[in-house]
């Protein structure tokens, strides 16, 4: 985020998150890609330092402070080394906002201390193989059986999968058309019947947890049932504005960082005797980019602000999310195209920013749906 956007508290704390990232993750997220998947005890010292559960109140375990720009800046910190592998976004931006604002008396005291602390790590299973931005096509199914609900089921390109001790999973548990009937269920890592799949194989992120989910005959006591029964689909409808502005943000940082090292490139490659960065079309490519990199950053930090003050809804987080995506995959194309043969190496930082960030345009509702809710504003 820009200076102006932070106060001293904010400063400091990006200092102790950039602290954590050059100590803890810098050093091993080699290892983790060549793994393909990071290990639990990074999630562990996050939570000691406090990194996990900021806004989670203070009785819980929590930080207590409702500050989303503490958020953004522990992704910031983390895209600035390209260390996509961690998901920490996904629990604190994601997952978090569930519990807090739906989770019973009963079901934050089991659950928060162990999210805060890294001990419990979360996913929210939507998508399946036949039903990815249409909700309505969901086919995992859960029905009422005395105290339990019995799920069954199939889920897939689910950050943190395999490392998930608390899954919020969507399923259908009213015979109903369309989205309606949909309740989220939370399946804890040890309940029978659930399996974890492939740890998926991308195109890019290799350290990042993605895999396919299965529910077989599933006992997920209705006690873990997560808000009303029957309303997960205006309850997922409140919640993805702040997925898609952490998204945005994410996009934005990552973008900025490729930037930076580009023109760093630019400014010491040679060719034909002069910097490349001297020749007009460079220059003109690199001026390009600065400006639409301010635009998007300076419409993301404006939302980052609006929804700190509660006033940033669905078709506002659906413009920063598209615009932001769509900036950042412009720019770190050009990046690759200004590195020449060297963009072209795996080893090249923008060269790996080019293919762990392609997916920011498809998650989270791809920039097709951000442009429908968009448009739908519209009255067209």
């Amino acid at each position: 985020m820009r200076e102006t956007e932070l106060a001293a508290e904010h400063r400091d704390f990006r200092d102790l998150v950039r602290d954590f990232v050059e100590r803890e993750i810098v050093p091993r997220h080699d290892a983790w890609e060549r793994a393909g998947l990071v290990d639990r005890d990074v999630w562990r010292s996050a939570g000691k330092l406090g990194l996990l559960g900021m806004d989670v109140p203070q009785e819980y375990g929590g930080g207590g402070v409702r500050d989303f720009r503490y958020q953004v800046i522990i992704s910031e910190e983390i895209m600035r080394v390209g260390a996509t592998g961690v998901g920490f976004a996904l629990h604190n931006d994601v997952v978090a906002p569930y519990l807090l604002a739906l989770a019973t008396e009963e079901q934050k005291r089991r659950w928060l201390p162990g999210f805060c602390s890294g001990e419990l790590i979360s996913a929210i299973a939507m998508t399946e193989p036949d039903a990815g931005s249409d909700l309505q096509a969901l086919r995992t199914t859960a029905h009422r059986d005395g105290d339990d609900y019995v799920l069954n089921g199939a889920k897939t390109f689910i950050t943190n999968g395999i490392h998930a001790d608390l899954v919020i999973v969507v399923a259908r548990t009213e015979a109903r058309r369309g989205a309606r009937g949909l309740s989220l269920l939370v399946v804890e890592r040890d309940m029978p019947g659930f399996e974890r799949g492939r740890k998926l194989e991308k195109i890019g992120m290799a350290a990042q947890d993605t895999a396919e989910l299965f529910f077989d005959d599933v006992r997920v006591p209705a006690a873990n049932l997560l808000g009303r029964p029957g309303r997960a689909f205006l309850h997922l409808a409140d919640h993805l504005p702040q997925e898609r502005l952490g998204i945005a943000a994410y996009a934005v940082a990552a973008a900025e960082t490729a930037f930076e090292q580009t023109l760093a490139y630019c400014r010491n490659r040679t060719a034909f005797g002069q910097p490349i960065g001297a020749f007009q079309h460079v220059r003109f490519e690199l001026a390009e980019m600065a400006t639409e990199l301010d635009v998007a950053r300076t419409y993301v930090d404006r939302a980052v602000a609006e929804h700190n003050a509660g006033r940033l809804d669905a078709v506002n987080a659906a413009k920063a999310k598209w615009w932001a995506t769509d900036v950042q995959r412009r720019v770190l194309d050009r990046c690759v195209q200004l590195h020449g043969g060297y963009g072209y190496m795996r080893e090249t930082p923008v060269a790996r920013a080019f293919v762990d960030n392609r997916v920011h345009p498809i998650y989270g509702g791809t920039n097709e749906i951000m442009k429908e809710v968009i448009g739908r504003d519209l009255g067209v």
